[in-house]
């Protein structure tokens, strides 16, 4: 498509707009008028007016534009998006639920403007300016209230630690995580244990030396349980040796994929300390598990999941995918019925995220639109569901590039809530992580200013690369000594 933006630089935003409707479209920019086929043009003259070339028809719709942010550019912006929202929701015969809202944090925006102009005007302005549906923007006010719950509990000095194992025993077609299957990378996974350890050791030595409590710690990948029993001991006790976990709130391991999960493994888990475990199936339909690239199946799912009752957790988390190739929405209501009745403790439901680097886009099977109506019908039956057995949502994010330009959510019981999810996504407080390709995150104590810290991504950098890595660490101490703890 070529997008001629007129008057105009709001060229980030409006690509962003019609990549929900047209997600991989290759896309050149123009500040003057081209003519064609597959023509938008975005153009400030006193009004905001959009027009759209497309599938042999041609749409328009243009805007006055009203003083609502107090910025002109910004409120140009706005009714730009809208116009040219308008054409591609008529060309397409599809309205999207987040209306013209791109962000990866709707609820943190919506809280935002709630606190400084109150939550009658943030409602207003999400419904009648972003264009955002009743029913998101509920779920909005839902998932503020739980998040506002779990943000209350940190502290100045409060910090999480995140751990990660990125190997996996095969590759989802839907994943662009940097994980790498086991075949490919077992050779590797010995020496990076042991450097994993070692890095635990320096960082923790660094969130003592700047008097920093942890809070909660996240195992992820990946798949952890890709270790061996005696490996995930090892990694475990190492930071049971050198964090203190006497005031901890929450110990999260992702157990991951059923096939990887057995008795040794979770007894090691359990007694490495985690209180929280998570098992993700992301469908209960076995040919929907072989068309994403899966090598378990939804019984064994099952078998999972009650080993893991019997080896004595009592909080485990399971996580769902809406939107999956071969799905369909009876197959994901099945999927969802059938997982509320194991009875976990919380549910993370994922819409589909159609990443560049996932063998799904490389293959060319892309979503269409009709795809984005099901995972929509999909996500607003699991709210229902879920909801009506006491499994309530309490965060949400989104991701670029997500199948009908829909959320994740994650729902659980009541104190059954996963902190660490809250507090990364929130950016909460402090985020010190371990392993390959994971990014410490800084905050300010008592401030809003962060910065990054990132391991290189893959094992093999990460080995050969270590001792640079941990110089990198130092950045912890220079920032804690211009931001001290009061």
């Amino acid at each position: 498509m070529q997008l001629c933006l007129i008057n105009n630089d709001f060229k980030y935003e409006l690509e962003k707009l019609i990549r929900i409707f047209l997600p991989f479209e290759k896309i050149e920019f123009f500040d003057y008028r081209v003519e064609g086929e597959c023509v938008a043009v975005a153009e400030i003259n006193e009004k905001a007016i959009a027009s759209l070339n497309f599938g042999g028809k041609t749409f328009s719709y243009s805007r006055e534009i009203k003083d609502i942010n107090g910025e002109y550019k910004k409120d140009s912006e706005l009714f730009l998006a809208r116009a040219l929202f308008e054409c591609l929701k008529e060309c397409f015969n599809y309205s999207p639920q987040w209306g013209i809202l791109t962000g990866v944090r709707p609820a943190k925006l919506f809280s935002r403007i709630a606190k400084t102009k109150g939550i009658a005007f943030a409602e207003n302005y999400f419904k009648n300016y972003l264009m955002v549906s009743d029913k998101k923007i509920a779920l909005c006010k839902e998932t503020i209230k739980g998040e506002n719950e779990i943000t209350s509990l940190s502290k100045a000095d409060s910090f999480s630690l995140y751990i990660s194992v990125p190997f996996c025993p095969s590759r989802c077609n839907y994943c662009s995580f940097v994980s790498h299957s086991v075949e490919q990378a077992k050779s590797y996974i010995p020496q990076y244990v042991e450097l994993l350890c070692k890095e635990i050791e320096i960082t923790a030595q660094k969130a003592q030396a700047n008097n920093l409590k942890l809070m909660t710690i996240y195992i992820g990948g990946g798949t952890p349980t890709t270790l061996s029993a005696e490996q995930l001991a090892l990694v475990m006790d190492t930071v049971k040796t050198n964090f203190d976990l006497s005031g901890i709130l929450e110990y999260t391991v992702e157990a991951g994929r059923p096939d990887t999960i057995t008795k040794e493994k979770l007894l090691a888990i359990k007694n490495g300390g985690a209180t929280r475990i998570s098992i993700n199936p992301q469908t209960m339909n076995d040919n929907v598990l072989i068309n994403i690239g899966r090598r378990h199946t939804a019984q064994q799912t099952v078998e999972a999941f009650n080993l893991a009752r019997e080896c004595g957790f009592d909080n485990i988390n399971m996580d769902l995918i809406a939107g999956l190739t071969g799905d369909d929405y009876d197959s994901f209501v099945s999927t969802v019925k059938t997982i509320t009745a194991l009875n976990p403790e919380s549910v993370t439901v994922h819409s589909l995220s159609m990443k560049r680097a996932s063998n799904l886009t490389v293959s060319g099977e892309l979503p269409e639109i009709e795809m984005g109506k099901t995972a929509s019908d999909m996500v607003d039956f699991a709210y229902n569901y879920l909801s009506q057995n006491e499994i309530l949502p309490y965060y949400m994010y989104r991701q670029s590039k997500t199948v009908g330009n829909l959320e994740n959510v994650g729902y659980a019981k009541a104190g059954f809530e996963c902190l660490y999810n809250v507090y990364i996504m929130d950016e909460t407080h402090t985020i010190l992580a371990c392993g390959a390709s994971a990014v410490t995150k800084l905050r300010e104590p008592n401030g809003d200013k962060i910065e990054r810290i990132f391991n290189f991504k893959y094992p093999y950098e990460y080995i050969n690369r270590f001792d640079e890595l941990m110089l990198r660490k130092d950045g912890i101490d220079n920032f804690y000594t211009a931001y001290p703890i009061n």
